[in-house]
């Protein structure tokens, strides 16, 4: 492990997270309470351009991110990107999560996908995270998926995205309804994040 690439290692691990969505720092950050990880954003290395976003897949997007933070700025980084996949949708909105409406309006992105749901009884759905991590030698990719299905309308003002309108497998709530820590323990983020910690555990 190259020391000097953290951005900071004594006892404590502090590894930049490439985002500015304070939502997303708060939820990973009570997931990392109880390890010697900390994690920084995006500005407090100074970063403050927008980050590449070019491929076509969950993989391709969150490598971008990842590799051009720790190229740019020396930082160890991990970043993530996620897509709501709906099955009677082949799959959408996909990697176009954040903009399915064309915009990055998590209520327009929600009101289309239960428009274009309208009339159908299968709202079979997932949230599939992909985190990379990148600055210790090989970038590393780290899977989270939890399945669920896509209510009739929007349930609960909790969490962030889609999370109003997803009820999670064996639940009756939506993750809007959830505690962020109910929805941690269980989310796709929260797989993923998880099987990140372990990896940096055995560093």
């Amino acid at each position: 492990m190259k020391e000097q690439h953290f951005f900071c290692f004594f006892g404590t691990m502090k590894i930049c997270f490439a985002t500015n969505n304070p939502q997303k720092i708060a939820e990973v950050s009570e997931m990392l309470q109880h390890t010697n990880i900390e994690i920084v954003g995006l500005k407090e290395i100074g970063c403050l351009e927008e980050l590449p976003e070019t491929s076509q897949t969950l993989e391709g997007n969150s490598k971008q991110k990842a590799e051009y933070v720790f190229q740019n700025y020396r930082v160890v980084c991990f970043a993530d990107d996620t897509g709501l996949e709906v099955e009677t949708l082949n799959g959408e909105p996909g990697v176009d999560s954040a903009h399915y409406s064309g915009n990055r309006n998590s209520d327009e992105n929600m009101n289309l996908l239960l428009q274009r749901l309208a009339g159908t009884m299968h709202r079979k759905a997932q949230f599939r995270t992909i985190i990379a991590l990148a600055g210790l030698e090989e970038t590393q990719i780290f899977e989270g998926i939890v399945e669920g299905s896509i209510t009739n309308e929007k349930q609960g003002s909790g969490g962030f995205g889609y999370d109003p309108v997803f009820r999670p497998k064996g639940y009756h709530q939506t993750f809007g309804e959830l505690s962020r820590q109910e929805k941690s323990k269980i989310s796709h983020r929260g797989k993923a994040i998880e099987k990140l910690i372990k990896y940096l555990q055995l560093l």
